[in-house]
């Protein structure tokens, strides 16, 4: 087994179901927030998330799993282990680099659309109009690369990419991290994130 496939059978689960199966079996673990999901998390992938916002681990890009594998360690783990803190935005820079090189390369299209997700998210994350607009154009077109009776889940990630979008557009970050980054609120952005669904 490659080193990387435990993380991915613990973020994916079937990796032989249709898309649809596993986003409703998976949703809980990727967009909801339990505590012992996170001591999860870190209790099973510590060590590899540290290696990789270390710098390591790059050899695991040498394979299209192991490129996911790694982007899930710099951007959704930190978001679980670090929960709270500066750290958990500490493997962006690299993971934004990553995301960059592997669509240059097609690297993405070598695996299934469920699992691109992810590298696209990487792109939403950015406090970046034009990775904000990337992200928009990728999700439409995963999209339509997906069957007509999968595309439910898919919907929604296209969705969730345009609110993201519209956030940037408006303040040029995410005004849900400046407290965790120790960042300033402005008056109007803290008017925002007194909105119901402002901190995603």
């Amino acid at each position: 087994m490659s080193a990387w496939q435990p993380l991915l059978d613990w973020w994916f689960g079937d990796a032989e179901a249709s898309a649809s199966a596993v986003a409703a079996n998976r949703q809980g673990l990727w967009f909801g927030y339990r505590a012992e999901q996170d001591d999860q998390a870190r209790r099973l992938f510590g060590e590899p998330c540290a290696a990789a916002l270390a710098g390591g681990l790059q050899e695991w890009t040498e394979q299209p799993q192991g490129w996911l594998a790694l982007i899930l360690l710099l951007d959704q783990l930190p978001r679980m282990i670090h929960r709270g803190t500066p750290q958990a935005f500490s493997g962006d820079a690299r993971a934004q680099a990553l995301v960059r090189q592997g669509l240059e390369s097609g690297v993405d299209a070598q695996l299934p659309a469920i699992c691109r997700v992810f590298p696209y998210l990487v792109l939403e994350h950015a406090e970046d109009l034009a990775q904000q607009d990337e992200a928009i154009a990728r999700f439409a077109a995963l999209r339509e690369q997906v069957a007509a009776d999968q595309r439910a889940p898919f919907d929604g990630y296209l969705d969730y990419a345009e609110r993201h979008r519209q956030v940037i557009r408006r303040f040029g970050r995410f005004p849900h991290r400046n407290a965790s980054l120790g960042r300033s609120s402005t008056a109007e952005e803290l008017a925002f994130l007194a909105q119901p669904g402002s901190r995603f």
